[in-house]
């Protein structure tokens, strides 16, 4: 193993351990989800019941205050999404409708 696998396998159980202890207690989550007609995510439902706006989904996903979700800069704007976690059941585009 070369120097550049073997920082990409360190770097990838770095990465494991890491989600495997994150903390989600006593964080929402996000169970619903609703769109637009272009098929946007406009709003979020959390599992307390609070329904969410996007920017204001956006602001919860930063202060660290929903589990499960990143929000990452692309196209000139933050966006919100599930964590990759390589589970396509709990993705956001994967959500029921409220």
């Amino acid at each position: 193993m070369d120097k550049f696998e073997a920082a990409y396998e360190d770097y990838k159980s770095r990465q494991t351990n890491n989600d495997q202890t994150a903390d989600t207690s006593g964080k929402e989550e996000i169970v619903a989800v609703r769109r637009n007609d272009e098929d946007n995510i406009i709003a979020v439902k959390t599992n307390t019941g609070r329904e969410l706006d996007y920017p204001a989904a956006l602001a919860e996903a930063k202060a660290g205050n929903l589990a499960h979700t990143d929000v990452f800069h692309k196209y000139g704007r933050d966006i919100l999404r599930s964590e990759p976690d390589g589970t396509k059941e709990n993705n956001l585009s994967e959500l029921p409708e409220f």
